[in-house]
């Protein structure tokens, strides 16, 4: 027993001091002697340093190029061009087939009458999507080594029947930012102590990718270059595992799915879970032989679509959620003792190869339930369809049909122009989904709304629902009569300028890309107003908000203007109106009612204090979707910062320190306007910037709750993600370019804002029953109707402007993000 525990003591210590060989993690067994081990291309040991990813990338290349039973790709790149790499692994002769193979894997997919009985099982296996949980794609080096050397019967016979795909790295600008970090304060004599700055990475730190957004929420909307990438390789091969392998706090054990029950979505098919809890027991097998704690079914959940172990479970594939306590550099001191780096790498390489053991024992059964999936899907699809569109926004509706695309949904032109529920359906500006499809169980989620739930708690949103996302108008049960042709491919309507004038040109407000647009007239110092009031023009009908391009005093003459609007228009995707008379049916070209815009120079206070999700989505809004520049003011130098550059300056969720806010206040009193959203409006009203009166639920006594249960209690009052409707008085500029009465809100939080005494004051308020997908407690619920998620207030010559919803959540709400790009063109005239 001594001998025992002093060997366990020198163990714990040789890994403490990172003397530890690839042995550590790899089974007993003979390996390749002419396959490379990670150590001879990346010159250190897994587990010895943080991998970065250019070294990753390396050796995963010359790991394909030394073995027959693995090939490479490249997919992509990220934002910082990082390459977007998978791995196939599989026997050298299913290799010579892998075309085959993944075809008449796809098409046992829509025959239930083909024998899968002989054919391998597909794996996927997905590592770091949160680029700071790294022990994940550490694991991949030791996992792609003993895949390509391994010599035994065991793992001949897994390959002959599996093939693997491996993602080494989801998120490699994300990998590398952590790495980078770790590697850097990373002492000789390795200290654990969680204090030490190791463990304490700087803003943002490497959990998201480049413009900050957590990519694994993305397997749904796919709006990022990661994701689209992964999402082909999904649909190519419809595998039938995928694992997500995470990271948690430094505290717990080791999670593996099944999650808790009650919070499985009701779509997800029962024997989804039962295959999952089936291959759990060969997860619990393996972390018992080598002797680690683990748990599972008491923690996360499978709602949200949009996450990695939960995307497959609406495709008949099945998602599994792997979660390791983190090491968050190379050993931390924890509750159960000093847990080291590659002690978690050893957990994530055991995991991967107990998934691949579930597939290989289970690969029949598991093929015949994805072809009971789809076998189902069909007959229980209707002979209807569903409708989006909008009929003044192509843009906004290409984007959405841009996603179902990306899925392989099927989607079909409108045959012609037809109204449905007190909405137009346009053709070239809507499309008609048929529910007939192999994939109609997918569409479901996409557009699925749901208001009662078995559980109260969510790891993540409740509700998603993509129409009121993009902000379309929508319509189901439609007749397949209302479909015209399928369309192979969307693309973006083509911009125009419709003729060359000596008055000027009129561009609407209600397309997506017009702030574009915008913002480009202004940086070549041309004059443009917008209008105040509705008018009509040479038989048009023009809103609120449309943007008037005079021709007399520009910098450019009649036929240089005409030409760059022209470029303009193109780039754009707008229409631009050339007007013959300036005389209008309504207000006159000529008419105060027209309000000369003032070119933006647009700010953002990032850093310490700030939410980095939140502060990234405004980034990649501004830079990738409308090419303005923001100039993000980190918090660390604010105070030296000269703000009298800048008209706007924006403040996204976050709990900033008052040591700046007399720098603030002043900034806007000589005639600044500064956009805060969520607790920054608390922040803003502390300092006396706008006056707010807030509400809030009042919990009643609390009957019958155990405590064991009363922290579920205190869990069900927070709003993770739900969707409200709020009415919007259009003449508003903070609601210019929004053709309905009401509008569609995502909101993640519980600050309620009472409305103003008078009504005018109030421009987008939340009906008396707003809730239109989504959980909400009880408690407020009753707060909510009336209250408003928008406020300006003058401060001195400036404007304060505060949001307490998100309006640019996850890159897909391009329903809410013009209320944003109103505060910065018309914001000082609100």
């Amino acid at each position: 027993m001594k001998k025992a525990l002093l060997l366990l003591i020198f163990i714990s210590y040789s890994v403490l001091a990172q003397d530890i060989d690839l042995s550590y993690y790899l089974p007993q067994g003979t390996y390749n002697s002419k396959i490379p081990t990670p150590k001879s291309v990346i010159d250190h040991e897994v587990g010895e340093w943080h991998i970065t990813h250019d070294k990753l990338i390396a050796y995963m290349k010359v790991l394909a190029a030394s073995s027959n039973r693995i090939s490479i790709e490249n997919r992509g790149k990220t934002f910082e061009g990082r390459p977007l790499l998978l791995l196939t692994i599989t026997s050298p002769e299913n290799h010579e087939n892998i075309e085959k193979i993944k075809e008449k894997h796809r098409k046992a997919t829509n025959d239930v009458s083909v024998n899968v009985t002989k054919d391998p099982i597909v794996v996927y296996q997905g590592f770091s999507i949160h680029g700071n949980e790294a022990s994940g794609s550490n694991a991949a080096l030791a996992l792609g080594y003993y895949l390509a050397a391994s010599e035994t019967a065991e793992v001949k016979e897994l390959l002959k029947n599996t093939v693997i795909l491996l993602d080494p790295s989801l998120n490699p600008d994300g990998l590398q930012r952590f790495a980078y970090w770790a590697n850097t304060n990373k002492s000789k004599n390795i200290n654990p102590d969680p204090n030490d700055r190791e463990y304490a990475e700087i803003w943002p730190r490497g959990r998201t990718n480049h413009y900050q957004f957590d990519m694994n929420r993305d397997w749904l909307p796919v709006q990022l270059p990661e994701s689209k990438a992964r999402i082909q390789t999904f649909h190519d091969w419809l595998p039938n595992i995928l694992t997500d392998h995470h990271e948690m706090g430094s505290n717990s054990t080791f999670f593996f799915q099944p999650g808790i029950p009650s919070r499985t979505n009701p779509l997800t098919p029962q024997m989804n879970q039962d295959l999952t809890k089936e291959i759990a027991n060969y997860h619990a097998k393996a972390f018992d032989k080598i002797g680690s704690l683990y748990y599972s079914e008491e923690s996360f959940d499978d709602f949200y679509y949009g996450k990695g172990s939960t995307f497959p479970d609406i495709n008949g594939s099945i998602g599994i959620l792997f979660e390791q306590g983190s090491s968050r550099g190379h050993a931390q001191e924890t509750e159960n003792g000093i847990l080291t780096f590659p002690f978690t790498i050893r957990n994530q390489f055991t995991a991967a190869l107990s998934t691949l053991e579930a597939a290989h024992k289970m690969r029949i059964k598991i093929l015949k339930y994805q072809q009971d999936f789809y076998e189902t899907s069909r007959n229980t699809a209707s002979k209807k369809a569903i409708v989006f569109g909008d009929e003044k926004d192509a843009a906004k509706t290409f984007h959405l049909a841009e996603v179902l695309q990306r899925h392989r949904i099927k989607i079909h032109e409108v045959k012609s122009d037809f109204n449905q529920n007190g909405k137009t359906f346009k053709k070239g500006y809507s499309y008609v989904v048929p529910m007939n499809q192999k994939n109609h169980r997918l569409v479901k989620a996409m557009f699925d709304v749901r208001t009662s739930f078995k559980d109260s708690l969510f790891y993540d949103v409740s509700a998603w629902t993509f129409n009121h996302a993009f902000g379309v108008d929508f319509a189901e049960n439609i007749s397949l009569s209302r479909a015209g042709k399928e369309v192979a491919e969307v693309t973006l309507k083509k911009g125009n300028v419709t003729a060359k004038s000596g008055v000027g040109y009129l561009m609407s407000w209600n397309e997506y890309y017009t702030p574009k647009a915008l913002n480009t007239i202004l940086q070549k110092g041309l004059r443009a107003k917008f209008s105040m009031k509705n008018f009509e023009n040479g038989g048009n009908t023009y809103e609120y908000g449309t943007i008037f391009i005079p021709v007399q005093n520009q910098k450019l003459n009649d036929v240089a203007l005409y030409q760059f609007l022209q470029q303009v228009a193109s780039k754009s995707h707008v229409d631009i109106i050339g007007v013959s008379t300036g005389l209008n049916n309504g207000i006159d070209l000529g008419s105060r009612n027209f309000r000369a815009i003032t070119t933006p120079k647009v700010a953002m206070i990032v850093g310490d204090g700030v939410t980095g999700n939140d502060s990234g989505e405004i980034w990649h809004l501004f830079d990738q979707r409308f090419d303005m520049h923001v100039t993000r003011i980190d918090t660390r130098y604010l105070s030296s910062v000269d703000l009298s550059k800048y008209t706007h300056i924006i403040i996204p969720n976050s709990s900033l320190q008052n040591k700046e806010i007399e720098k603030i206040k002043s900034w806007v009193q000589n005639g600044g306007v500064v956009i805060g959203y969520k607790n920054t409006a608390r922040w803003l009203a502390s300092n006396n910037m706008i006056t707010l009166q807030f509400d809030s639920a009042k919990i009643d006594t609390i009957k019958n709750v155990s405590f064991e249960n009363k922290a579920l209690q205190s869990g069900a009052q927070y709003i993770g993600g739900a969707i409200f409707e709020a009415k919007i008085d259009r003449s508003h500029p903070i609601n210019f370019g929004y053709k309905n009465k009401k509008i569609a809100l995502f909101r993640n939080s519980t600050l309620f804002l009472k409305p103003d005494k008078r009504s005018y004051n109030n421009p987008i308020q939340y009906t008396s029953n707003p809730l239109l997908s989504g959980y909400i407690s009880k408690e407020n619920a009753k707060v909510i109707p009336n209250t408003v998620p928008f406020k300006v207030q003058r401060f001195g010559k400036g404007n304060v402007i505060v949001f307490t919803d998100n309006t640019n959540f996850r890159a897909f709400w391009f329903g809410t993000n013009k209320l944003l790009m109103n505060t910065i063109f018309f914001g000082d005239m609100m």
